[in-house]
């Protein structure tokens, strides 16, 4: 796999602050046309921390799991736990996975050290793309 750097991204409300802002990790099959990006957002919102535009790459809970998505531990975590949840990379749509459904799972692999172990743990925590638990969801091209 090869990473495309973070990408932070927001919109601008009437006063002209961000809002909305959120964290998006590209991961790209190594040999071209061999199989489409896996997107991992990460989405503001109460009880979880994003950095700003130029911020650190950290991720979390306010009370709980966090990860630094610069560090390559955390990415092959999450990396892990995408594939043990349904993500395949020779699966040429482009496919966007919630990153909190899987930051837990992540993070504790991490911690723990990524393998296959920690890999059966992610796939019994559950499907992670969305919050009713169906799966990756393929883009359409």
């Amino acid at each position: 796999m090869s990473l495309r750097w973070l990408r932070h991204g927001h919109r601008k409300d009437e006063a002209g602050r961000s809002v909305d802002c959120r964290q998006t990790l590209t991961l790209l099959a190594q040999a071209p046309g061999t199989g489409g990006p896996l997107r991992i957002v990460f989405a503001s919102g109460p009880g979880r921390f994003v950095p700003p535009p130029l911020g650190s790459g950290d991720v979390g809970h306010t009370r709980g799991s966090a990860l630094n998505l610069h560090e390559p531990g955390a990415v092959r975590a999450l990396l892990d736990v995408a594939r043990a949840r349904g993500w395949r990379p020779e699966d040429p749509a482009p496919v966007v996975m919630d990153g909190w459904l899987l930051l837990d799972a992540a993070a504790a692999a991490q911690a723990q050290g990524s393998g296959p172990a920690a890999t059966a743990q992610a796939k019994e925590n559950g499907p992670a793309a969305s919050p009713r638990a169906e799966g990756p969801r393929r883009l359409g091209r």
